[in-house]
């Protein structure tokens, strides 16, 4: 494999050696189309993401890129991650659904990864974690089997794409309309949004994070963020925060009031924000991911969408056995139930402080 530090192999040739290249602010509109070329990219491997990540948490950037004849041909978001839960750690990405490489060719994957491999025995690190939705077998790394995600070609029509979903879910759709529940969007909504989320993560018995983490992927992600709501005689029931990335729609976040379930909001949101991507023209639809045997996962899984084993893959640096430190966990089973009973304020304030230590 061709992988060197230096300067950029002369454009004249066809076929030059691949060049590996700290990320700088210089070269982010290069990365941004990059990524936006490449069909295994999504919004977490976008400069968005990665400057939202500095801002709010103050976590080290060490992405970098290869490059191939002056031009990228190959990509890796990467943060130094340090705290006495995880430890000393390489993450692509913190707090995403997906990560890892993205590349064009696999000589251009394959210098990423070793530098990363090299960067993580430098530093010392623990471990190193990459979040592939799809990855090839390496020596020494791990996969993780925990998750799995959900997507969807979308149809042409909405009319079509309701004839793809079972009995049971078209019913709560139509419940959800005869409730009376109406679709509001605009990031404007983000207070009452908000208000939603932490509900939303204390019932989970899930540290939430800060009103500031939403406003600035708002402001980094611009107009490919969007917020939709449902509202029953204008009071905020369920919403959703989605991100826009090549043609498919990102659902991430969601909040919903006690009453969501009874009155089929959540069923109804999600199937707003799809009737919206097709009339935007949009052609994917992608769920996330999921822990296996979970209520997300129940409801993504009556939508009748393809569901995908993520390959997140971790190599052990100065760590002996791959990390566990997912909610999943029956260690934290106890500390999840006690936080769920925790005063709503309680949670709020405690948990930005504590949600960084989980990337």
């Amino acid at each position: 494999m061709a992988a060197v530090r230096s300067s950029a192999v002369a454009p004249e040739l066809e076929s030059g050696a691949v060049t590996i290249k700290d990320f700088c602010s210089a070269i982010s509109d290069d990365w941004d189309t990059f990524i936006a070329s490449q069909a295994q990219a999504t919004p977490f491997h976008s400069t968005a993401w990665m400057r939202s990540l500095q801002k709010t948490f103050g976590y080290e950037n060490r992405s970098f890129y290869a490059e191939r004849n002056g031009r990228i041909s190959g990509v890796l978001p990467l943060f130094l991650v340090s705290n006495w839960i995880v430890g000393r750690c390489l993450i692509s990405t913190p707090f995403a659904d997906y990560g890892g490489v993205c590349a064009q060719d696999e000589e251009s994957a394959d210098a990423l990864v070793t530098h990363a491999v090299e960067m993580g025995g430098a530093g010392k690190v623990d471990f190193l974690e990459l979040r592939h939705r799809t990855a090839k077998s390496r020596p020494n790394f791990h996969f993780k089997d925990l998750y799995v995600s959900f997507a969807t070609d979308l149809a042409n029509e909405p009319e079509a794409q309701l004839k793809r979903f079972p009995r049971d879910t078209r019913y709560m759709i139509r419940k959800g309309e005869k409730a009376g529940l109406q679709l509001q969007s605009g990031v404007d909504q983000l207070p009452e949004f908000y208000s939603l989320f932490i509900l939303n993560w204390r019932r989970l018995g899930t540290p939430v994070f800060s009103r500031q983490w939403l406003e600035t992927l708002v402001r980094e992600f611009r107009d490919a963020a969007i917020l939709d709501m449902v509202r029953l005689n204008g009071r905020p029931v369920a919403g959703v925060l989605s991100f826009l990335f090549r043609n498919t729609l990102y659902p991430h976040y969601s909040g919903a009031a006690p009453d969501a379930n009874a009155l089929a909001a959540n069923n109804l949101i999600y199937w707003e924000l799809m009737k919206n991507a097709i009339h935007k023209g949009l052609t994917g639809f992608d769920f996330g991911r999921s822990k296996k045997n979970t209520g997300a996962y129940q409801f993504k899984s009556a939508w009748n969408m393809p569901v995908s084993q993520l390959q997140y893959q971790t190599c052990m640096i100065e760590r002996k056995d791959p990390p566990d430190f997912s909610p999943a966990n029956p260690r934290f089973a106890l500390a999840a139930n006690l936080w769920s009973r925790m005063p709503l304020k309680a949670t709020t304030w405690l948990g930005p402080r504590i949600i960084r230590w989980f990337p």
